[in-house]
C-alpha cells in the first residue's frame, strides 16, 4: 500500500498539546464504550457504523486504536475512509497503515481480526466511496473541502 500525496488546502484540523490530550481522553472513553456495547452504542451516537482500527505507530512504534467509520463491503470486508473531515493531511492511522502494513487489526462488534489493507483506486475507489456515502452522506462532502484524493481502504482478514 502506498501513501497518496497530501493536499495544499483542506478543512482546518485543530492542533495543540492540550487539545491532543483531550482528544486522546475522549478516544479512550469511546473505545471502552465500543467494547462494552459491541459497537452498537457508539454507532448510534455517531450516526454511522463504527469499528475500532488498531495500527502500529509510524513514529512511536506503539499500538494505536482509533474508533472510525467502518462500512461493511460484502461478506468479510470493510471500507474505511481516510478523510480527516476533508483536511489537507492524511489521518495518523492511515500513515501508520502505510508504514506498517503487517500490523493492522480491526474490531467489528466483539470480533477482532488481523487485517490486510488494500488502497482502492480509480473506478473501484469511486464505487466504494459511493456505497459509503449512501450510508453516511457526510463522507460525500469531505472531498470537496480538499485537493488531496481522500484514500478509501478495503480491509479484509489477513490470511
Amino acid at each position: 500500500m502506498e501513501k497518496t500525496p497530501g493536499g495544499s488546502y483542506g478543512a482546518r484540523v485543530p492542533r495543540g498539546k492540550l487539545l491532543r490530550k483531550l482528544m486522546e481522553s475522549m478516544a479512550r472513553v469511546q473505545i471502552a464504550m465500543y467494547r462494552r456495547s459491541g459497537g452498537a452504542r457508539l454507532s448510534r451516537m455517531m450516526g454511522f457504523p463504527v469499528v475500532l482500527l488498531t495500527t502500529l505507530g509510524a513514529r512511536s512504534g506503539k499500538l494505536r486504536t482509533t474508533p472510525i467509520g467502518g462500512f461493511a463491503d460484502g461478506e468479510d470486508a470493510w471500507l474505511v475512509v481516510a478523510s480527516l473531515a476533508g483536511a489537507a493531511q492524511h489521518p495518523a492511522w492511515f500513515i501508520n497503515m502505510v508504514q506498517n502494513p503487517d500490523d493492522i487489526w480491526l474490531e467489528v462488534g466483539k470480533r477482532k481480526v488481523k487485517a490486510k489493507a488494500e488502497l482502492l483506486q480509480g473506478a473501484d475507489r469511486q464505487a466504494a466511496l459511493g456505497r459509503v456515502v449512501a450510508i453516511s452522506a457526510r463522507y460525500g462532502s469531505y472531498q470537496e473541502k480538499t485537493d488531496r484524493e481522500i484514500p478509501v481502504v478495503r480491509l479484509t482478514p489477513a490470511a
